[in-house]
C-alpha cells in the first residue's frame, strides 16, 4: 500500500526535531453544495531542524517515531 503524502504549512517548530504541520482540505458539502475548508494538524519528524514557522512543506507517512509522530517531512 502506498504511503500518503500531504502538503501543508508549518505552524510550530518549538520542539527538537519536530514540526507541527497544518494541512487544509477543501470539499463540497453534500447537501448545501457549499465549499468547506477543514484543517488538521500533524506532528512530523524534522531530522535537521531545517523548517521554520510559515514554511510550506510536504509530509509522508512513516513508522511511528514517538507517541504522536507518524509522519516525516519530505521536502519544502
Amino acid at each position: 500500500m502506498p504511503k500518503r503524502i500531504l502538503s501543508g504549512t508549518v505552524t510550530s517548530d518549538a520542539n527538537e526535531q519536530t514540526v507541527t504541520v497544518s494541512v487544509e482540505r477543501r470539499f463540497k458539502h453534500p447537501v448545501m453544495q457549499k465549499t468547506i475548508r477543514k484543517s488538521k494538524k500533524y506532528r512530523a519528524h524534522d531530522e535537521k531542524n531545517a523548517f521554520k514557522v510559515g514554511d510550506a512543506v510536504r509530509i509522508i507517512e512513516c513508522a511511528p517515531k514517538s507517541k504522536t509522530k507518524r509522519w516525516e517531512v519530505l521536502e519544502a
